[in-house]
């Protein structure tokens, strides 16, 4: 999977996705620290790339967009670092990994995961 880390997240997500098989990168990597949402999401999409973020603006643009790229994963856990919630994040990405390629918005919680399709015509696919 490949996947961007948001600003918001450390980026020592970056080595622990590695570690698991992903092509990961930081946003500070590749782009301004105080970049609009809507930069990232934009190089994500032209990337190829998920966008990993703890920012529940993601899903709100996506979804007010109608697009379909790129997948968001979000992380809604009380704790957002990889020796806390790693192995949470690396069981739900590979179970949501054919849905990840073809655009969703997956959001871990502690204790649930939830998968939605991006946009408003793939609704009723759910």
């Amino acid at each position: 999977m490949r996947i961007v880390v948001d600003m918001n997240l450390t980026p020592t997500w970056v080595p622990y996705l590695q570690s698991l098989g992903h092509d990961a990168i930081h946003w500070s990597e590749v782009g301004a620290e105080d970049a609009p949402d809507t930069a990232i999401i934009d190089w994500a999409r032209a990337s190829g790339r998920a966008v990993m973020t703890a920012d529940l603006d993601f899903g709100i643009a996506l979804a007010r967009s109608d697009a379909t790229a790129p997948s968001v994963i979000q992380l809604r856990t009380g704790s957002t670092l990889p020796g806390r919630v790693g192995p949470l994040v690396a069981r739900s990405i590979d179970g949501a990994r054919a849905d990840l390629l073809s655009g969703v918005l997956l959001t871990i919680e502690t204790g649930r995961v939830r998968l939605r399709p991006l946009g408003l015509d793939r609704t009723d696919q759910a």
